[in-house]
């Protein structure tokens, strides 16, 4: 589809209306005739039953599926861009009870954003981030994340998420679209402490650590699948990136 021609789509209404339903219908139906196994599920049932709120990170390409390996019991808010593609994304997720922060993940973009997230974790709702998201570069970690992590003071935990029967799109995130009748498993990360007084040092330290983290689960996720990892955007594209 070209750019065009899906930007007038996303403009009108009915069609993101439209839209929304055929990807929540897609979602369901992959999730059925799928067998799913959750490695690492203690790590977040642990605060699942205490009711404690964390900050849940997944890079953006694995994002699709993601809202299956919630315990939809407890309350949660995912952060989405405010980009048109976005807007389908938000309108989808709602579908599934999942609630929406409209910004973004790259720092000095999303003041407005983190502070609603504040608000929500100290209401003791959980909230999730694509720290590469909503452009890129490709599985590297922005310093949003970071500051989400020290700002609501609540711990980052890492989720992979792959399919035996995929299609990788060729988009800046390597998007993983599921087929229906497969396998697929959630990879559980351990969690992630970002203390409120950390300098600045220690917060260039932690996002390493999450980037590291999220690819680890991810990469996991892929051979438990039977696929070689993705590979992230080039450093030198991410450094670029950054500097913009």
């Amino acid at each position: 589809m070209s750019r065009s021609l899906k930007s007038r789509l996303l403009d009108n209404e009915v069609a993101r209306k439209g839209a929304s339903s055929i990807a929540a219908a897609y979602m369901w139906f992959v999730h059925r005739t799928t067998r799913w196994e959750t490695r690492n599920g203690d790590i977040p049932q642990a605060f699942w039953d205490k009711g404690a709120p964390f900050v849940l990170a997944l890079w953006h390409g694995r994002l699709l599926m993601a809202t299956f390996a919630w315990d939809h019991r407890q309350s949660f808010c995912m952060l989405i861009s405010r980009h048109r593609d976005g807007e389908l994304i938000s309108r989808t997720v709602s579908r599934f009870g999942i609630g929406t922060v409209r910004g973004s993940s790259k720092a000095g973009q999303g003041a407005a954003a983190l502070r609603e997230m504040i608000k929500l974790v100290r209401s003791g709702t959980s909230v999730g981030i694509t720290p590469d998201g909503p452009r890129g570069p490709r599985m590297r970690a922005s310093e949003g994340v970071v500051a989400a992590a020290r700002l609501t003071g609540v711990p980052i935990i890492p989720l992979g998420v792959s399919v035996a029967r995929r299609k990788l799109l060729n988009s800046w995130d390597r998007f993983l679209l599921p087929m229906p009748f497969s396998r697929g498993v959630f990879v559980w990360g351990d969690p992630i402490v970002i203390e409120r007084n950390a300098d600045d040092a220690t917060c260039r330290t932690a996002q390493l650590q999450i980037e590291t983290a999220l690819n680890a689960v991810t990469n996991t996720a892929d051979r438990l699948m039977g696929h070689p990892p993705v590979d992230p955007a080039p450093l030198a594209a991410a450094t670029a990136s950054a500097g913009n």
